[in-house]
């Protein structure tokens, strides 16, 4: 039987102690992004901003999607961007457990996504506990919005500015508030 490593225990949704043995391992991996993340966010250049995501991520950025420093990412290998998406200023991702963000998706500036978390119970929350967001196609994540772990975002569908999203929106909808709420179909 093939051992997972820590990473692929996350991405697939197990949650893992911070008393792991190979905790250590996501410690270095996210300590080596940040290293990366200061030569990214001392660029003006679109093109060097591109260049730089796609060695943190592993993964080719398109030359139509844009990102704008800061930029904040904590690991970057679970992170997938497809092409014509816009990423404004001073957006967080935490993709231990995964993002996939579709093509021609806009997200403004201060959004925060968040596929990591914690158990409620005092007890067990020294666990990172995880879930794949999933942004699909044309959608649009307003100003200071934040999703959370587990969360699928529906194609063509709307978060409002500063709404917090704990559960699935379907396509087409507006949510907004905290928690975030259907507001309306589009």
């Amino acid at each position: 039987m093939v051992k997972s490593t820590i990473f692929e225990k996350l991405l697939s949704g197990n949650s893992v102690s911070f008393n792991d043995p190979d905790y250590y391992k996501i410690v270095e991996a996210c300590t080596f992004t940040r290293q990366k993340l200061v030569a990214l966010n001392a660029q003006s250049c679109t093109d060097k901003v591109r260049l730089l995501l796609t060695k943190i991520t592993s993964s080719p950025i398109d030359i139509s999607t844009t990102i704008f420093p800061p930029f904040y990412i904590n690991y970057g290998q679970n992170t997938k961007i497809g092409k014509n998406v816009f990423i404004n200023f001073d957006c967080t991702f935490l993709d231990l457990g995964g993002i996939t963000i579709e093509d021609d998706v806009m997200i403004g500036p201060k959004v925060s996504l968040l596929s990591e978390g914690h158990p409620l119970a005092p007890e067990d929350r020294k666990m990172l506990t995880t879930g794949k967001i999933h942004i699909k196609q044309n959608a649009w994540i307003g100003a200071n919005a934040t999703i959370l772990q587990g969360v699928t975002i529906g194609k063509n569908a709307i978060v409002a500015a500063g709404a917090v999203v704990s559960k699935d929106v379907p396509d087409n909808a507006l949510v907004g508030g905290i928690p975030a709420r259907h507001i309306k179909s589009l």
